[in-house]
């Protein structure tokens, strides 16, 4: 995982990408730093016309702030730089609407240490259950296109709760063509990425908008699904 910190512990940042989250952004965080301590945060505001820039100034939370709203994988990309200018050892995807449960948080650190894993899924799947509705068929057919195009079956390949090692921050920093989608993790694999999956429990969304709707999910089921049978291969 990289150089690590005073006793040997690994420097973890949770990268929190934030799109008008003002009804949960506090509880979420209030909830990672309760639960994990000695893992830092980053929220990237991005672009939000709410009151979340006001929620991470008044309560002085560790944020930056994009000028205007870019997208998740701008967001997370920002989060990603930020990570590596800082020195950590790996950051962890999380979302900012309470979906996402942070005890959850130090099994994938140990994970990515035992297992010498480049990127760990805190996965529905392993734990016995699964996406539902559109996004669980749409996760099915993904991940049958990973296990097509690069041989390993990847439970649950939508998950947005990801644990990114150091060589992982460093090339999702220096790439402008990789977001935290399906997709690049299938490209990675293909490019010698160790990927596993540990078991987690996940939340409904506890308020705020959500980067997908009903039109871009589909929008987005049938970009990742292209990119896996086409596109990718010509990175």
């Amino acid at each position: 995982m990289g150089a690590t910190g005073r006793g040997g512990t690994p420097r973890v940042i949770a990268i929190v990408p934030a799109y008008n989250e003002q009804e949960c952004l506090a509880r979420t965080i209030g909830e990672l730093v309760s639960t994990c301590p000695d893992i830092d945060y980053l929220v990237v505001n991005d672009g939000s016309s709410d009151d979340t820039p006001k929620i991470c100034d008044e309560l002085r939370l560790n944020h930056i702030d994009l000028p205007v709203n870019c997208g998740l994988s701008a967001a997370f990309g920002a989060g990603m730089r930020y990570a590596l200018e800082h020195g950590y050892d790996a950051a962890v995807q999380f979302d900012s609407d309470g979906q996402h449960v942070p005890s959850y948080i130090p099994s994938m650190v140990q994970a990515m240490a035992e297992r010498d894993a480049d990127i760990v899924i805190a996965s529905r799947v392993v734990a016995g259950g699964s996406a539902v509705g559109l996004r669980g068929f749409g996760a099915k057919l993904i991940t049958l296109l990973i296990r097509l195009t690069t041989g390993q079956v990847i439970g649950d390949p939508t998950s947005g709760m990801r644990l990114y090692s150091r060589s992982m921050i460093e090339h999702f920093s220096r790439s402008f063509d990789l977001s935290p989608e399906p997709d690049t993790i299938a490209y990675l694999i293909r490019r010698g990425a160790k990927v596993v999956e540990v078991p987690t429990v996940m939340r409904d969304r506890q308020g705020g908008t959500s980067y997908l709707r009903l039109s871009s999910s589909l929008s987005y089921m049938a970009r990742t699904c292209l990119s896996l049978l086409l596109f990718q291969w010509f990175r």
